[in-house]
Formats: C-alpha cells, sequence, structure tokens
C-alpha cells in the first residue's frame, strides 16, 4: 500500500513537471558537467540546459513569456528578439533614462515591444509573480541585481542567474541566444556588429595610447576604471585601444560585490590610477572633459598634458547592442581618418 502511494506521488510529479512551460533541474544527469553559463541542447533542440552559479536550468520548450530582474540584461533581451514581457527599470527621467526609467538607447524599442515596467529600481517580486512568467532572469552582480529575491523567485517560474560585468554584451547574448533557442538572432546581431568593429578599424586613426577608460566622478575626487574584463574594456580592445597598466597601488577597492569590471580609484590614488596617454570619459557627455582638465589634482597626468580626454556618451555606462553601436559612432566622429586631399 505504502509503495503503491509513493509511486503514484512520483508519477504525479512527474506529470506536474511536464505540464509546465520548463522546470529546474537539479538532479545529476550527463549535463553535470557543464560550466557556467555553458548550454546543452537535446539533438532535436529541445529540452535545453544551462549551468549556472545556483545550479542547472532546463526549458523543455521556448519560453514565451520572459521577466529580465536586471535592466542590463534587458537591452540584449530586446537586441535578440528575446520575448521578454517585462523588465525592471531604474530612476526615471535622468540622463540616461526615459520617463519610465528604461535606457534611452533602446527606449524606443522597448515602446515598440509594450514592454512593461515591473518596478523601478526597488526589486518587487509580487511584481513579478502578476506579471505570469515561464522564465526569470536575474543578474549576478550590480546595481540591477535581484539576488536577494532568488529563493522567492524559483518557486515562480525557472530563475537564471547571469554574471554580465565579466562579459561583453556580444558574449551575452551568445549565451541568452543558445538557451532561449535564439542563436541564429544572436549569431546575425554579432555579424552584424563585426561589422562596425571593422569599419571603425578601417576609418579611424586612435588617439595616443595607452588608454585608461572610466566613469569620473562628478566631485573629482575619484573615478571607477573599467579593467580589461569589463564590457567596457573589452569592447575598446576590440577596437583597438591599449587599456593602460592600473598600478597594484590602487587596486585596493572593487565594487558592488565580487566584481572584477572596475578598479575604484580617490583621493591620493586617483592621479597614480590615471596612467594612460589618452582618457575616455564614460556615462558623460562633453562637458565634463572641461572639468577634468581643470582639475588641478590632476594637472600632471599624461592625457592631460596631451590634451587628449574624451566623452563617449551618457549611455556607456551599461553597453548592449544599442548603445555599443551609439559609442562607436561617437568614436568615429571624434577620430575619424582626414579625407584625402588631390
Amino acid at each position: 500500500m505504502v509503495k503503491a502511494k509513493l509511486i503514484s506521488q512520483f508519477v504525479l510529479s512527474s506529470i506536474l513537471c511536464l505540464l509546465i512551460t520548463a522546470c529546474q533541474d537539479t538532479s545529476e544527469h550527463t549535463s553535470s558537467d557543464l560550466k557556467i553559463d555553458q548550454v546543452l541542447k537535446d539533438n532535436s533542440g529541445w529540452p535545453r540546459t544551462i549551468m549556472t552559479s545556483y545550479g542547472e536550468v532546463t526549458l523543455t520548450h521556448p519560453p514565451k513569456r520572459i521577466v529580465s530582474t536586471s535592466i542590463t540584461i534587458t537591452g540584449t533581451l530586446l537586441a535578440i528578439d528575446a520575448p521578454i514581457i517585462g523588465s525592471g527599470a531604474t530612476i526615471p527621467n535622468t540622463n540616461i533614462s526615459d520617463d519610465r526609467g528604461f535606457f534611452t538607447q533602446w527606449s524606443e524599442l522597448a515602446t515598440e515591444k509594450k514592454l512593461k515596467v515591473l518596478y523601478q529600481t526597488e526589486h518587487n517580486a509580487e511584481a513579478v509573480v502578476k506579471a505570469s512568467p515561464d522564465l526569470i532572469i536575474i543578474s549576478q552582480t550590480g546595481g540591477d541585481s535581484a539576488l536577494k529575491l532568488y529563493d522567492q523567485l524559483k518557486d515562480i517560474a525557472p530563475t537564471v542567474v547571469i554574471n554580465y560585468s565579466n562579459k561583453s554584451w556580444m558574449q551575452l547574448a551568445q549565451v541568452l541566444g543558445e538557451f532561449l533557442g535564439l542563436e541564429n538572432n544572436a549569431a546575425n546581431l554579432i555579424d552584424s556588429f563585426n561589422q562596425q568593429i571593422t569599419e571603425f578599424k578601417n576609418t579611424t586613426i586612435l588617439p595616443p595610447q595607452p588608454t585608461t577608460a572610466l566613469v569620473y566622478y562628478q566631485d573629482g575626487t575619484g573615478g571607477n576604471i573599467w579593467t580589461a574584463e569589463s564590457a567596457q574594456g573589452q569592447l575598446l580592445t576590440q577596437l583597438g585601444f591599449t587599456l593602460s597598466h592600473i598600478p597594484d597601488s590602487v587596486r585596493g577597492d572593487l565594487s558592488m560585490g565580487k566584481r572584477n569590471d572596475i578598479v575604484i580609484a580617490s583621493g591620493e590614488r586617483f592621479p597614480d590610477a590615471l596612467t594612460g596617454n589618452t582618457l575616455l570619459l564614460f556615462a558623460t557627455e562633453s562637458p565634463q572633459e572641461e572639468a577634468v582638465k581643470a582639475n588641478s589634482y590632476l594637472s600632471a597626468i599624461p592625457a592631460v598634458v596631451n590634451n587628449s580626454i574624451y566623452s563617449v556618451g551618457n549611455d556607456t555606462f551599461r553597453l548592449d547592442y544599442f548603445s555599443s553601436s551609439n559609442m562607436i559612432k561617437r568614436l568615429e566622429n571624434l577620430f575619424k581618418k582626414p579625407s584625402p586631399t588631390n
């Protein structure tokens, strides 16, 4: 009798697992050898399993109602035409966001896709539940990480935790494309973007190298310097820039948890960190170039001496396909080769 009851319970749980869109799989099977962010798919295409730092997540067929709790990841989901129906947002009406709190670089597309704002800045599990998602995506690091809600959200729908801080948007697009069944979309997008990179290299002359790339504090006391592991650093390297060395003496601080994409330099260590012959200022526009030049504390750094300081746009704090394309266009305008004279 007990044995029959156990069998019945097992059959019932198996049926329930098959009926829902996807099941989160933590059992040990052939996918147990997967590395973080690696995707295993059946020969027929589905199911697909991704390994995350929180274990494996399996989808039995393509999701139709994706919710992103990370506004950064949302941009890449939109770019590969994923069926995203809701997203977390940031503070509205800033120099990087529209009146809903969506990033300006993809605001128009979000309107076209009828993307709903789930919440602004403060993560809200109840709002995610109301959206009835069949897949939830969380960023592992950064200010838009809803990791503290993971235990709640994983009971609502399959929940994938992805670290974007150690990836370019192209690497992120590849991972998401493979898992969501949109690998062709991701590949086509990346091919198109690589053409932009090739065009940039053919039409520009870079400023004095190496380059220090950073987010400069408005009060002039320091900045967050992008490392070679950051999305910003990876893109600059692809474009042909050489990132300057960050001295070990200023590498004492990291930001927002376990991140390797930025180094915080402030106070007396700040000038020592700016070793590049050129400074690229992220998340800002051209007026800040003059603010850096006027900072007496930085008067002796190479980029100020060389008068080689350039802003690359407000939308470059979080890079996706849209903001990366905008950034390349700005750099093209700044460093375009002079037209040949007859």
